[in-house]
């Protein structure tokens, strides 16, 4: 593999986990029996299709383009996995399909932290804000409010945005490690943030409210044209059925959620599924 070609994929991975588009990488971790991939052989393939460098076999190169596009909107996130080529150029992603002597290529999906996005700086706001912020995202809140979008309201936050709703939330550009949740001061903030955050390819976006005023609101959108799949996604009443009363609590139910669908779990308790051993004789 060229070095010019390993300084690129290095250079543009960094950009990737510093906020520009995310990049796939697919790199020669065993080169099978006999070696018929090279090891540490790289190839990056970006969202546009554009690649950089080989894995030395045409047709490898076109399975992991394969797996790069679908991985790209993939919910949940698929971090890391591996593909397993055969000599003869099939692959599979499964180890007990894998043939004989399969050489393994590592897949690595390399994106900037999951970004949470809070429209909405009072007490719901600011507790999603402070465990948001212990869960690892990158914290962005919005108030058209100074007095509840600030710094000094909001210290673990990267980006605090004192202005309106819809042009603030214009000017992020989406992609599926946004998770979009809209806590404002009432239905009317909320709904207008919606229409501004639905169908613009967010990982997530949820509305808090009440079963009836979230059904409505998504019926004044679904009249204005809104698309009916990117609507139907909309994680309203939001988060997961915890009995939550208090900010904080409410925070909880819906950074679970989130958790959930990133991990693409199903939000039972663990209990129900553990694995029941019989009585030794």
């Amino acid at each position: 593999m060229e070095p010019a070609d390993r300084i690129a994929i290095n250079e543009t991975i960094e950009a990737a986990l510093d906020g520009e588009s995310a990049v796939f990488v697919a790199t020669v971790t065993g080169g099978g029996e006999p070696p018929f991939l090279e090891l540490a052989d790289k190839l990056l393939i970006s969202r546009e299709g554009r690649r950089i460098g080989s894995l030395g076999r045409p047709q490898v190169d076109t399975a992991v383009e394969a797996v790069a596009q679908f991985a790209y909107t993939a919910l949940p996130r698929i971090g890391v996995q591996t593909l397993y080529v055969a000599e003869d150029g099939a692959t599979t992603l499964r180890r007990h399909e894998a043939h004989p002597g399969a050489a393994e290529v590592m897949l690595q999906l390399w994106e900037q932290p999951a970004r949470l996005i809070i429209v909405g700086g009072g007490h719901v706001g600011l507790a999603l804000a402070t465990q948001g912020e212990q869960l690892g995202f990158a914290i962005t809140v919005i108030d058209d409010r100074e007095d509840f979008a600030n710094g000094e309201r909001f210290p673990m936050a990267e980006h605090v945005l004192c202005g309106d709703l819809a042009e603030e939330l214009d000017a992020i550009v989406f992609d599926e490690t946004v998770h979009v949740v809209l806590v404002s001061r009432g239905h009317v903030q909320d709904e207008r943030a919606l229409r501004h955050s639905v169908g613009r390819s967010a990982g997530y976006v949820g509305m808090i409210g009440s079963r009836r005023r979230t059904a409505t609101v998504l019926q004044h959108l679904r009249s204005e044209g809104y698309d009916d799949r990117a609507l139907e996604a909309v994680s309203t009443p939001i988060g997961l059925d915890i009995g939550a009363e208090t900010p904080e609590e409410i925070a909880l139910s819906i950074l679970a959620e989130i958790v959930m669908l990133r991990r693409g779990r199903t939000g039972l308790r663990l209990r129900e599924q553990r694995v029941h051993v019989p009585d030794l004789p």
